[in-house]
């Protein structure tokens, strides 16, 4: 069998996503506490506008989430410690040569490194749990890796980058051959393109040591959206300059040069911790939308979704305020993770009528 990994633009069957719980990750006051539900259900309610919506759910959350939360979105109980979809569910794969079957590879996770501070064990399992759930032939992975970690674009190539799949935290014993044989064997990725690093704030204590999902995505085979800080005042200035030299370097698995589309970061450097991380590259792509990152900055949000408007013809943009996300160390792809519709399963090749609509310019409120 031949698996592979579709791009994140064919059509889903519904976005997976686990309700947040107390603990580090969360908040220390009540008020924090509130700040982070109120985020992650918002995300939520503006995806369930485009496709069904799975919220995994923590017993001891299970009557706060049924309380917050639609009733269109499903509820799946399960043990939880993070709630990170993205990185610690599977990821979902397609058979060709077997139209109708779905696969799920179960990456080994490890909580980003097995950081002192991670509580991870719980959600370690939940690639198995969600696998099961829908019925998905399980591909085990003994690699160390994050959905976060990898873009496709679903025709053999993948982003990764060196400090995530080659940290000796998380794989101390592979190089980029070994990598790359596993992307091959469990999302059926043939080309690899390695990004030197990530963005600055991603190596502090409660980063991911340069998740892709933060700097670069794939809207179409051969074009690249790239985060685009251009204050020289802040770090990532010039690691965007590193990563952009390294980008333009590179061709995809069909040997085509990549048309990269500049994503300018937002106008804000810095919060009360350090230098921004915010980043409009990881937004999530949904059936006949795109949910977009808000960071408060009428300009900047307008300017971003008006390019993702481009690179995503079709799809009306929502705009979700993810500030409270990244100030939990990641953002609305990170949180999130599609499972592809199967061929010959209802809508699988629909057009709904969100993509008629225009394109939304407020941002979704936090319900």
């Amino acid at each position: 069998m031949t698996w592979r990994m579709p791009a994140e633009t064919a059509r889903h069957a519904r976005t997976w996503m686990a309700f947040p719980r107390e603990g580090i990750t969360l908040g220390e006051s009540a008020q924090e506490r509130e700040a982070g539900y109120a985020a992650w259900t918002a995300v939520a309610h503006a995806t369930a506008e485009f496709e069904p919506v799975t919220m995994v759910v923590d017993p001891s959350e299970a009557d706060r989430a049924r309380r917050m939360l639609s009733s269109e979105i499903e509820i799946l109980i399960a043990p939880l410690d993070e709630f990170w979809m993205r990185d610690m569910g599977p990821t979902f794969v397609v058979d060709d040569e077997r139209p109708g079957v779905l696969g799920a590879v179960d990456w080994t996770f490890n909580g980003w490194g097995a950081p002192e501070w991670a509580q991870w064990r719980l959600s370690a399992e939940i690639g198995r749990f969600v696998a099961a759930e829908r019925g998905a032939e399980l591909v085990s992975s003994l690699l160390v890796n994050e959905g976060g970690g990898i873009h496709v674009d679903g025709e053999g190539t993948v982003l990764l980058t060196e400090t995530v799949q080659l940290d000796p935290h998380r794989n101390p014993f592979a190089d980029r051959a070994r990598v790359e044989a596993e992307m091959t064997r469990t999302i059926g990725a043939t080309h690899a393109v390695w990004l030197p690093r990530g963005l600055t704030r991603d190596y502090d204590d409660f980063g991911t040591n340069g998740h892709v999902d933060i700097v670069a995505t794939i809207p179409s085979p051969g074009t690249i959206l790239l985060h685009d800080q251009r204050d020289p005042g802040h770090p990532d200035h010039a690691a965007m300059v590193e990563i952009r030299r390294a980008l333009e370097e590179e061709t995809d698995a069909a040997g085509r040069p990549f048309d990269i589309v500049s994503l300018p970061a937002p106008a804000t450097l810095r919060d009360d911790e350090d230098f921004v991380d915010w980043s409009y590259v990881n937004h999530l792509v949904v059936n006949d939308g795109v949910i977009a990152c808000g960071f408060g900055e009428e300009e900047a949000d307008a300017t971003a979704r008006a390019i993702l408007e481009d690179a995503y013809p079709g799809r009306r943009v929502v705009t979700v305020d993810a500030r409270e996300i990244f100030a939990r160390g990641g953002g609305i792809h990170c949180i999130t993770q599609q499972e592809p519709a199967l061929e010959g399963a209802p809508g699988a090749g629909a057009t709904g009528a969100a993509g008629a609509a225009a394109s939304a310019t407020g941002e979704a409120a936090a319900k």
